[in-house]
Formats: structure tokens, sequence, C-alpha cells
């Protein structure tokens, strides 16, 4: 697909909407914020960093951008890849160095998945330097199918009713994370990329791993969409719409208040 095609121009207006209306519909981005786009390599992060710079062009409010990548000391990591390309299309961006990759390798048993470890570190690296140079919002590549596979482990591995939020302020109290992509569709993404040609850098760390359990979700997931495509917008829809008096979380609904409602509104409706 190229850019100029139909087909290539009709997505790339897809994705800036969808990207634009999020930003709008949760106050992501405002005067002056300084915001940190983290850039991995991956296709994902390609394409956050494109589409902002497509926002920034028109948008209302006047704002800056810098792409920000973590060094993970990953073996045969192409380090001159990211710095060509960002130089290439003027922006600015620090490269940080850490070597998460050879804790990971020493802290996680043989057969068990890294991701968790190395979110974490990676995770811990970035907030600690974007508050540090003063940035006031961390973007992050995250997706819709991402919220959606996020939703589901928690459910089924966590116990919890909980997912990844469009905007957060960070456990740290001191960066606020913004997910620009949260409307956006993987697989949008993913021929984005390959339309734009982004130099992608897979990762090496954990990507040749299989079983893992989001791989799993996300298959669940693929199945559904095939056989009704429509169940997929339903539960984007009700990520946003929760309504705390139809479920069971005792510390976000007063349910043994409901008895002194009832008598409040008895008595409201006798006098």
């Amino acid at each position: 697909m190229s850019p100029d095609s139909v087909a290539g121009r009709r997505l790339s207006r897809r994705l800036l909407r969808a990207t634009g209306r999020a930003v709008a519909d949760y106050g992501m981005i405002g005067e002056g914020d300084r915001v940190m786009v983290c850039l991995s390599g991956g296709k994902d992060s390609y394409t956050l960093l494109d589409l902002l710079l497509r926002l920034r062009q028109t948008a209302p409010v006047a704002f800056t951008l810098t792409a920000v990548n973590l060094d993970q000391k990953q073996p045969g990591f192409p380090a001159a890849v990211l710095p060509r390309y960002l130089s290439a299309r003027g922006v600015e961006y620090r490269i940080l160095e850490q070597d998460t990759y050879g804790v990971v390798r020493d802290k996680v048993p043989p057969g068990k998945t890294p991701c968790g470890l190395c979110s974490r570190l990676r995770r811990g690296a970035l907030y600690r330097f974007a508050a540090a140079e003063g940035y006031t919002r961390i973007a992050l590549g995250h997706h819709l199918d991402d919220a959606l596979e996020t939703f589901f482990l928690n459910l089924f591995h966590g116990g919890r009713i909980k997912t990844m939020p469009p905007k957060l302020l960070a456990d740290d109290r001191e960066n606020i994370v913004i997910r620009p992509l949260y409307y956006c569709r993987e697989r949008d993404i993913a021929k984005y990329a390959l339309m734009q040609g982004f130099p992608i850098i897979p990762c090496r760390l954990c990507g040749s791993q299989g079983n893992l359990s989001r791989d799993r979700v996300k298959s669940m997931i693929a199945t559904w969409e095939r056989e009704n495509p429509a169940w997929i917008a339903s539960l984007a829809t009700a990520l946003a719409h929760v309504e705390p008096s139809q479920l069971a979380d005792r510390t976000l609904f007063d349910f043994i208040g409901l008895d002194a409602l009832m008598a409040t509104a008895r008595t409201r409706r006798r006098a």
C-alpha cells in the first residue's frame, strides 16, 4: 500500500482522527506541554511519534515533542538506527543507556517470561528521566488492542477489573502518562508502519518466546472478532461506561447505605 494511494490516505486519516479524538477526549496535551515520546523502535511507537508530529502542525495548542529511547544493552541492538531516523526527520531526541537486559537475564529463571520485569525496569528508568528533565507528559504507544488484552489478563489472572487507561497519574505521582493511540486498532497501526517504511527494531529479549498469556488472550479476541466484529466495538465502549452500582466493589459504591437511601425516598414520597 502506498501513502498516496486511496487506501493509504484513508488509513492515514483514520489513524490521525482517532489519535486527535483521544487527545481531545481525555485532555492529554495542553498548551506548553513538553511531551516525551517513548520510542522503542517498534511499529506502535513509530506510529505514535509520526501521528503526534502531524497533529502538532494543526493543533490549537503549542507543545514540544522529544523522542526518548532506552538502550537496554541487548546483544546485537542496532544502536544507529533510531538516531539516524530521528535526525533525518529533524526530531529532537535523547538516547538513555541502562543494562536492563543483563538484570533480566540474571533475575528471570530459564523458561519464564521476562516481560514483567523488563517492563518495570524500563518504565522506572523512563519515569525517572522524565521527572528529572521536566517533561509534563510521557506518551506511550499502547492502542485499543493492548487495552482490551490487558483487561482480560487482569480479569483472568489478577481477579481485577482493570486495564490501561488513556491518561494516568503514575504511581510515583511525578509523571502523567498518556496513550494517544487509545482509539486505534493494532492491525491499522501495523499497516501504517509498513506503508511508511519505519525501520522496525525487533525485541529479541522476549519476542521469540511463545505460549505467553497475552498471546492466548490476543487469539481469543481475534476469534471473537471473526465471529462478530461488533463485539470488539462493544467491548471498547464498555471500558468507558462503568456502572459501579451494578458491580460488587464496596469501595466504589455504598451498598450498605441503600437501606437508608430507600427509607429517605419513602419519607419524601409520603410527605
